[in-house]
């Protein structure tokens, strides 16, 4: 098997999106309150110490749930469109949307690829860090299971923009920042790095949380939106200034047969072990997965090493490094 991977084309712009925004407002407040971002990448950060950016995130749609009012962004016509000309695909379900409100975080957040799905193999039955592992390695194309993403922005914040290296890590980014307010890009963030640029205000303080914090509308009729931090309110900002970003994910594939045809095809963890040890052994490594093993974080670690995740030209510091 000949290892491969396919980086993306660079994703397409709409402008004027949502053409009611206050609908969104109202399930911003339909969805409080809302929880700081945890993570594959920061699996330790629990308990009760501020280690947390105001990164806060919750999920508004997935297989067993949707919050009223998501099918404005779940059904939306146009990045229906933009999808299905981007992957020249007739079929494309939706799967997953959920929100991300930041402010004051000084620094940029992670720069990665979206988590890869393989079918048969996800994060319900797999550790993330084999999935990536996985993805890296090129050896499991095969199985990998296309998403299309769309992230809208509800409005203009200073900072907040986003990096994205479209064609390849070897290359500079791009940026969409600025005018970002009802604006969506539509593409495969799975297969593009991408990073999200340090958000204000930035008065110079660093603000932290712990992993009980909540986001929500204040309840004194000021409009605000307030950070309650272990019964003490942490932050204060009108919505207006908080980064608010919404995300959609889909399935797609070319034709309705396509998808009928490989959604046998799935991979097993007795699979994932053998192909990593045909290209070990083609490799003349002496390194071999045992499939009873791949939970193991030592594997992962000798397996990342082999299969290394690259690190874009011009990556900027993570929040989550500086302030671990």
């Amino acid at each position: 098997m000949t290892p491969t991977f396919r980086y993306s084309d660079a994703p397409v712009q709409l402008d004027h999106v949502i053409e009611d925004p206050a609908a969104v407002v109202s399930m911003l407040e339909r969805g409080a309150p809302y929880t700081p971002l945890g993570g594959w990448f920061r699996p330790d950060q629990e308990g009760a110490e501020a280690l947390s950016p105001m990164w806060f995130q919750k999920t508004w749609m997935d297989e067993s749930f949707a919050l009223p009012g998501s099918e404005i962004f779940v059904r939306h016509e146009r990045v229906f469109e933009a999808a299905r000309q981007f992957y020249g695909a007739e079929v494309v379900v939706p799967h997953t949307l959920f929100v991300n409100l930041m402010a004051a975080i000084p620094e940029c957040g992670p720069v990665h690829t979206d988590n890869p799905l393989f079918r048969g193999r996800d994060r319900s039955n797999t550790p993330m860090l084999l999935l990536r592992t996985m993805l890296w390695s090129g050896l499991f194309e095969r199985w990998a299971t296309r998403q299309a993403t769309s992230i809208w922005w509800m409005n203009d914040v200073e900072g907040g923009g986003l990096a994205y290296w479209p064609e390849g890590p070897e290359k500079p980014p791009q940026r969409h920042v600025g005018a970002m307010a009802n604006t969506s890009i539509v593409g495969d963030n799975h297969g593009m790095f991408h990073q999200v640029e340090p958000v204000g205000p930035f008065d110079g303080d660093i603000r932290l949380v712990s992993t009980s914090a909540e986001l929500g509308p204040a309840d004194d009729g000021s409009g605000d939106w307030v950070v309650m931090d272990r019964g003490v309110e942490s932050y204060r900002a009108p919505l207006d200034r908080i980064r608010i970003s919404v995300l959609w994910k889909a399935h797609v594939f070319p034709t309705e047969e396509e998808r009928r045809r490989v959604e046998h095809d799935t991979l097993s963890l007795a699979d994932v072990a053998r192909i990593f040890n045909e290209d070990l052994a083609a490799r003349g490594l002496d390194l071999r997965c045992q499939a009873d093993h791949l939970d193991r974080p030592e594997l992962w670690s000798a397996l990342a090493a082999i299969y290394p995740e690259p690190v874009p030209v011009g990556t900027r510091p993570s929040v989550f490094e500086v302030y671990s």
